[in-house]
């Protein structure tokens, strides 16, 4: 039986979608696949319980009839962090809850995938972070990364230290075309050359970052002030609080994003609209802008959201849409297995089929 865990330099870079895909992919190798997430780090109200929304699509995905404390078995939510800094909440104890249920999944199966929480040092308050619970599994360890520029791959580095003689290899996820060349002419050999394996470099695909404007008016549950199209997809926000010069030169180097500003603001709404890279703007507080700004937007086609809780409450919850919303569903799990086939080098990753290896 093999173990492997997928973790990442930071949050949000989509160890989910590949450590489920990995499991699919060795699935329809023949080979018996188990799933475990020992951190529960994405959190929902659920029957009363606070459980991570991963396991729950594992366990429906791969057909898995574990129960959740199994799949599960910590919670890392900000109570227990809280307790846990308090002193009520003891390391080794947790560890062989770990441990014990591993060994409850992992029977029978040929491949064990076991996803980090939130990112590789997630988890050092009682000493579980990804590469202790590689240690504490005998994993070998996927790391996945981003790469926008050079100075990445410090960070990157440095996880590949604290991952040591566990690691598997490196994948790159999300790489926009723009970086693509440079990545695989410059910083794949350079990375070869420090004995880091590099297992594949998935290209940015759009239908698999951010929400859309839509999906994320109802999220917020948000009213449409404009009739304009809300297909466009959103990456990241912007939240209005400078002087309508000040926003305008931000606001036009950005792309793919919502501009999140109270109501009351016609003069950062004018300067938005004139933005190419704003797609939308989500007004809080329930301030209606004035007709001119609607009129503007509709000209514009750039929708607006209107939405009653604070700025600091939307823009919290916005984010969490944008970073999760469009990587826990079937489809993206199955997008991710195709990329994966196409780009990475799945026999390292998951081993020879059942009937390869006979």
């Amino acid at each position: 039986m093999n173990t492997i865990l997928v973790t990442a330099t930071e949050e949000s870079t989509g160890k989910t979608a590949v450590a489920l895909a990995l499991a699919r992919l060795a699935q329809e190798r023949g080979l018996s696949v188990g799933y475990m997430k020992p951190k529960g780090t994405r959190l929902q109200s659920n029957v009363g319980k606070t459980l991570d929304e991963d396991p729950m699509l594992a366990r429906e995905l791969l057909g898995l009839d574990a129960e959740m404390h199994e799949l599960e078995p910590v919670v890392y939510s900000p109570t227990f962090i809280e307790q846990a800094i308090r002193g009520r909440a003891e390391p080794e104890e947790l560890r062989e809850q770990v441990r014990t249920s591993f060994e409850s999944l992992a029977e029978s199966t040929d491949l064990m995938v076991v996803e980090g929480g939130g990112k590789l040092t997630t988890g050092g308050i009682v000493n579980l972070t990804d590469p202790e619970v590689a240690d504490l599994l005998d994993a070998d360890v996927l790391l996945l990364s981003h790469y926008e520029r050079g100075s990445d791959v410090d960070d990157l580095l440095a996880a590949v230290g604290d991952v040591g003689d566990r690691l598997e290899g490196v994948l790159f996820n999300a790489v926009a075309n723009a970086n693509f060349d440079p990545l695989e002419t410059d910083v794949v050999p350079f990375l070869e050359g420090r004995d880091v394996p590099v297992l594949g470099v998935v290209p940015h695909q759009r239908d698999l970052a951010g929400v859309t404007v839509g999906d994320l008016a109802e999220e917020l549950n948000a009213d449409l002030l404009t009739g304009a199209d809300t297909d466009a997809f959103v990456e990241r926000f912007v939240v209005g609080a400078m002087s309508g010069d000040k926003a305008l030169r931000h606001l036009r180097r950005t792309k793919d994003a919502a501009l999140v500003t109270g109501g009351d603001r016609p003069d950062l709404h004018t300067v938005a609209l004139e933005a190419p890279g704003v797609k939308c703007l989500v007004l809080t507080g329930g301030f209606r802008p004035p007709g001119a700004v609607i009129g503007k937007a509709e000209e514009k086609g750039v929708p607006i959201l209107l939405v009653q809780g604070d700025t600091l409450t939307t823009i919290e919850r916005a984010e969490d849409v944008v970073h999760s919303g469009r990587t826990r569903d079937e489809e993206t799990v199955e997008r991710m297995r195709e990329l994966l086939h196409d780009h990475a080098d799945v026999d390292a990753l998951v081993g020879e089929s059942e009937v390869d290896g006979e």
